[in-house]
């Protein structure tokens, strides 16, 4: 989706990482100068490296600019198509994946993604400096050229099994993290249940013990990090050192001379930028990769990959269907194997002013009214201090339990799908508010596909269509 843009820094990269060779030359240049006693070309060359050093900055703006924005564009394209995804499927991810992973999923995973597609602008460019720089030393040294063309490789080499090894241990840190994260979640949400039964201190011992787990885990990632942080600096620092003994014996020999000596020096100093960034690509992609296919597992899961016998229900296209069942849970299964928009009384309410906590998106005023008319709400909007501008706090705590439940669904007529599944939405209703809801959702959802599941004789009498639930039929 970002060709251009990843041409972009590809070019940045390029001339970025090309524009750092040229500096060792200008300074090799200017110590030829001043030992000729050339104090003109001395002036020049350096006036030459000072502009040189001016463009550098420029350009390396231009590229960090460039791959900023991939990385950024990267991030939330992913994230919005997994919640895409994830707002389709409805209960069919809460079935095949907790909310710890889909927690590191969206901070973890596309982090990942997002990173290893920076590796494209610097990395093509690394690749044509590596280049360059070859042919540069071939002029001077056939036998430098080979020991810089050959000790590359060596060092990502060297470095590929601590890499493999700090993958592995990552995967398991990951894995607890989501469990861990999975654990403090239902605990947190079951409080009141565990605090009824004294199990408190139970799920306590559970969590610390499991916490002390991902801290080991998380021990051993950084170890294996520290190890390959190490290889990545230090092997290129001994890899220059080497070369620098070489030139340096070269050059008391008499097979080079003094200038040549320096710029072979300057060379490998920066030939350290380009090999630094193919370590770290050895090190991303391979990551991201991982991260990729977990992605792609989500965006695989389908609306009815349930492998059970929850009932399929076909509704009509365009019409109010009421579903009702003695079994609320077998009810809500078959709802959630439906392509849409699931709402229902365990929908968190988040804290804010009202108008952003039931607003989806961008809506006038006007759509606004319209779904605080089809929700009965109003008398809501006009109990609170300062309208739609009011505080509504986390999970609505502020207001009633039946008023909670209308402003949910003012948020979920605004979320316009084209198919709406409402799980008994106005049962903490009094009947004459509940047939006016009834009888105004179907007039705001006219057109629309939804799906309501009630046992409300004020909700079967709306109905286009009403299914019936018995067991798995």
């Amino acid at each position: 989706m970002q060709r251009w843009r990843v041409l972009a820094g590809a070019w940045w990269g390029s001339l970025w990482m090309c524009g750092l060779i040229v500096p060792p030359y200008l300074i090799s240049q200017a110590v030829r100068a001043l030992r000729a006693e050339d104090r003109a070309g001395l002036v020049w060359w350096s006036l030459a490296l000072v502009g040189v050093a001016g463009a550098l900055a420029l350009v390396g703006l231009a590229r960090h600019r460039t791959m900023t924005l991939v990385r950024t564009d990267a991030a939330l394209r992913t994230a919005q198509v997994v919640v895409r995804r994830v707002t389709r499927l409805g209960g069919v991810v809460r079935r095949k994946l907790s909310t710890g992973e889909l927690t590191y999923l969206q901070n973890g995973d596309t982090a990942r993604i997002a990173h290893a597609l920076t590796s494209t602008g610097p990395g093509v460019g690394a690749v044509i400096a590596y280049v360059v720089t070859a042919v540069l030393l071939v002029r001077i040294s056939v036998l430098l050229a080979v020991v810089v063309l050959l000790g590359v490789p060596v060092l990502a080499v060297a470095t590929g099994p601590v890499m493999r090894r700090l993958h592995a241990v990552e995967a398991g840190y990951r894995q607890s993290q989501g469990e861990l994260s999975s654990r403090a979640g239902d605990i947190v949400a079951g409080l009141r249940v565990l605090s009824g039964i004294g199990g408190k201190p139970a799920f306590a011992e559970r969590f610390e013990a499991k916490s002390r787990e991902v801290l080991r885990d998380g021990y051993r990632v950084a170890t294996w990090l520290s190890w390959v942080h190490a290889l990545t600096w230090g092997l290129p620092a001994l890899f220059l050192a080497v070369v620098t003994w070489i030139v340096a014996r070269m050059a008391v020999t008499g097979a080079i001379s003094i200038e040549e000596m320096l710029a072979v020096y300057l060379y490998v100093t920066t030939l350290i930028v380009p090999v630094s960034f193919f370590m770290e690509g050895a090190d991303a992609i391979p990551r991201a990769l991982v991260s990729a296919g977990r992605v792609i597992g989500i965006l695989k899961l389908q609306p009815d990959d349930s492998g059970d016998d929850t009932p399929e229900l076909d509704v009509k296209s365009g019409a109010l269907t009421v579903v009702v069942s003695a079994n609320a849970t077998l009810a809500r299964e078959a709802v959630d194997r439906l392509p849409g928009v699931v709402a229902d009384n365990d929908d968190y309410l988040f804290a804010g002013p009202l108008r952003e906590a039931v607003s989806v998106g961008d809506h006038d005023d006007a759509e606004l009214e319209e779904a605080i008319w089809a929700a009965a709400a109003a008398d809501v909007v006009e109990a609170l201090p300062d309208g739609l501008d009011s505080h509504l706090e986390s999970k609505g705590r502020n207001v009633s339990g039946g008023q909670r439940q209308r402003l949910r669904l003012v948020r979920a007529l605004l979320s316009e799908p084209d198919l709406l599944v409402l799980v008994e939405p106005t049962s903490a209703l009094d009947a004459v508010t509940e047939a006016a809801v009834a009888r105004r959702v179907k007039q705001a959802r006219l057109g629309r596909t939804t799906v309501v599941v009630s046992s409300s004789p004020l909700w079967i009498g709306q109905a286009d269509q009403t299914v019936h639930l018995e067991e798995a039929r």
